[in-house]
């Protein structure tokens, strides 16, 4: 890399040369899936995409999958995180964060922290869903409603996990897959981004997770997701690598695949759907035990005692 060769780009200039790359990267890896979902499936199958669901033919919902992984996950954030870091700013050390050169703590911290946010996550996610908007945004409301319906069907089609193989499936493209892409791509260009043009770490981590909340379309999802971007955020900057919060990010979506496999094969009776398995108490214990397990985890990843005084 030449002498700081990313700082003689203007953060202003870098986000819009990100957005360059996006949208290049997200437009030939859909020529690309579309190319290949035709030789496979036939070019008709595109069609069927619009409604799926989960009793949708299987090259339907194969066809959907592969778009998840090549056109959304692949195209949209993994290659143009990895083509702006290394080949735009000559610094993938600073924007993606890839060291491994963190305590292994950290780790399990993250586990913990994860664990106990699913109340928290639960909260976010009753307030979000009685949100609503003035009667002159209505027809808004409606179609935010309608889309997030469109999206729970995709989802609920993508989730049908009634082997191991789709099991294994599920998880690469809802867990692995997205972890890895979407944290690249957010906690690493576009936070070490904003991190550069505020000169304020809190201000960049809560800018790229309202980001990273809205671009997923998912309106009345937007609080948790909002919440789950910040918390990852938090892990890349207190760390200095990227991986705690990869990891965080797949343990927050794998726990949805497994929970609806185990659900659909009647090896669990909790839906994973359901909003109301916590209580109000659990949600104030579960705040204030995320604080908690943050501070020792900021405190262990600056190389300080685990435990914080107060």
């Amino acid at each position: 890399m030449t002498e700081s060769a990313d700082y003689h780009i203007k953060p202003i200039k870098q986000l819009l040369y990100l957005i360059l790359v996006f949208l290049a990267f997200t437009l030939l890896a859909n020529l690309l899936w579309l190319a290949l979902v035709a030789i496979l499936y036939g070019k008709n199958i595109t069609d069927q995409l619009q409604g799926v669901s989960k009793g949708s033919p299987q090259e339907v919902i194969n066809a959907l999958k592969f778009f998840l992984a090549l056109g959304t996950t692949i195209g949209m954030f993994l290659a143009p995180a990895l083509y702006f870091s290394r080949f735009i700013v000559y610094n993938v050390d600073d924007y993606i964060k890839p060291t491994t050169k963190f305590s292994n703590l950290l780790l399990p911290l993250v586990f913990a922290i994860m664990i106990a946010s699913l109340p928290v996550m639960e909260m976010l996610i009753n307030i979000n869903a009685k949100l609503v908007l003035p009667e002159f945004l209505k027809g808004v409301e409606r179609w935010m409603r309608q889309s997030e319906d469109e999206t729970s069907r995709m989802v609920e089609a993508v989730l049908q996990t009634d082997t191991i193989a789709h099991l294994i499936v599920s998880m690469l493209i809802v867990a692995v897959l997205p972890a890895i892409g979407e944290e690249f791509m957010f906690r690493g260009c576009l936070q070490t981004i904003f991190g550069q043009w505020t000169g304020n770490k809190h201000a960049a981590i809560w800018i790229t997770a309202f980001i990273f909340s809205a671009m997923h379309l998912q309106f009345f999802g937007f609080l948790p997701r909002l919440m789950l971007g910040a918390l990852f955020g938090y892990m890349a900057a207190y760390s200095g690598s990227i991986w705690p919060g990869v990891w965080a990010h797949f343990l927050n979506n794998g726990a949805a695949v497994i929970a609806t496999y185990l659900y659909q094969n009647k090896k669990s009776s909790i839906d994973p759907n359901s909003d109301h398995i916590f209580n109000y108490s659990t949600y104030i214990i579960s705040f204030i035990i995320i604080l908690f397990l943050f501070r020792i985890f900021k405190n262990v990843a600056s190389g300080k005692r685990t435990i914080p005084e107060y």
